[in-house]
């Protein structure tokens, strides 16, 4: 199966209080964490990732896709275009949700220096190598790091777009207020 990037044009941030039906999109790798009190999925996917994160009886999933891709409009927290840098925030339940993310074009040796780290970088985070599109030897790369505490998930994603020389970067923290 051919699997390559889509333009950073193309891309959208959307938060949920909801899980997403994993049939939406197709998955390259998947990392699971379970914790006391609250458990997460990490997935990789063609356009990005999506992160579905349940604790203290609430649900939110973060999906970094492209802005076609069909998914409900229902319990749609946040809808972000990706470009230039945004930071937000979201309170759900007894949760918060924090995001910052940062789209930037860098030169094309840049580029190169990033995706060679990147493909260097230990597998204790997912790494996901994508083909080449074709116009260049160098396929996109997705790296996510995970940190999981006991009250919180610190993701870090970076997402690599090779025929337009930029590099998304993404960090998300799910968190619930200290156990007492």
């Amino acid at each position: 199966m051919l699997s390559v990037r889509p333009k950073i044009a193309e891309l959208a941030f959307r938060v949920f209080s909801r899980g997403l039906h994993p049939e939406l999109y197709s998955v390259h790798q998947s990392r699971r964490i379970d914790r006391s009190r609250y458990e997460a999925s990490i997935d990789i996917t063609s356009c990005g990732h999506v992160v579905t994160w349940h604790g203290a009886g609430v649900t939110l999933c973060e999906v970094a896709t492209i802005a076609s891709q069909p998914l409900p409009s229902k319990r749609c927290l946040l809808t972000l275009p990706i470009k230039g840098s945004h930071t937000d925030r979201a309170q759900h339940g007894g949760a918060v949700y924090r995001t910052s993310f940062q789209l930037e074009s860098v030169a094309p040796d840049m580029f190169f220096m990033v995706g060679q780290t990147l493909s260097n970088e230990s597998t204790q985070g997912l790494l996901h190598r994508f083909d080449s599109s074709g116009r260049m030897a160098l396929g996109a790369i997705s790296y996510v790091n995970v940190e999981a505490r006991s009250n919180s998930l610190l993701i870090q994603a970076i997402h690599t777009f090779p025929d337009d020389y930029a590099i998304l970067k993404i960090e998300s923290l799910f968190s619930l207020p200290a156990a007492k």
